[in-house]
């Protein structure tokens, strides 16, 4: 079973909808194991759930998060997940920062997995127009797809 943690900032948006989509995508298309889950470089909503407007975009889709709660991101899951995936380039550096040197190569980009957009970061639409929630899930159901695929390809 591989084991992927989805980060971004404060665990409220991005990551809990790349959590939540992907394992959507994982269950539906049932080609790999994959336990995952979500958290942030920071603790700014530890306990709280996902944005609202990330949950109705969500929804529109078919994805229920709203039971997701928000969490940072600890020492321990370094050793925990076999990919830790950042949302964008300051996270990523965040997390190679916390990582130990062994465990440093666990520590990707998540838009990686979905090289054809030529993008490197999901953007936060925390404090962006009413189209950035949507943009995001585009973004990550791309990313999901190749992430599945490259577990698959892995194995």
């Amino acid at each position: 079973m591989q084991r992927v943690l989805f980060v971004c900032l404060g665990n409220i948006c991005r990551s809990p909808t790349a959590e939540a989509v992907f394992r959507m995508i994982a269950a539906r298309e049932a080609t790999v194991e994959v336990e995952v889950d979500s958290a942030g470089t920071h603790a700014y909503h530890v306990g709280s759930g996902p944005d609202a407007r990330a949950v109705a975009a969500a929804r529109r889709r078919g994805v229920d998060m709203r039971e997701l709660r928000a969490r940072a991101v600890v020492l321990n899951d370094f050793e925990r997940f076999d990919l830790l995936l950042a949302m964008d380039q300051d996270n990523y550096q965040h997390l190679l920062e916390m990582a130990p040197p062994e465990r440093r190569g666990r520590v990707r980009l998540f838009l990686d997995y979905a090289p054809e957009l030529a993008r490197r970061e999901v953007p936060d639409p925390y404090y962006g127009g009413p189209t950035g929630f949507e943009d995001v899930l585009d973004l990550i159901e791309a990313a999901s797809r190749g992430l599945l695929a490259a577990l698959a390809a892995s194995r």
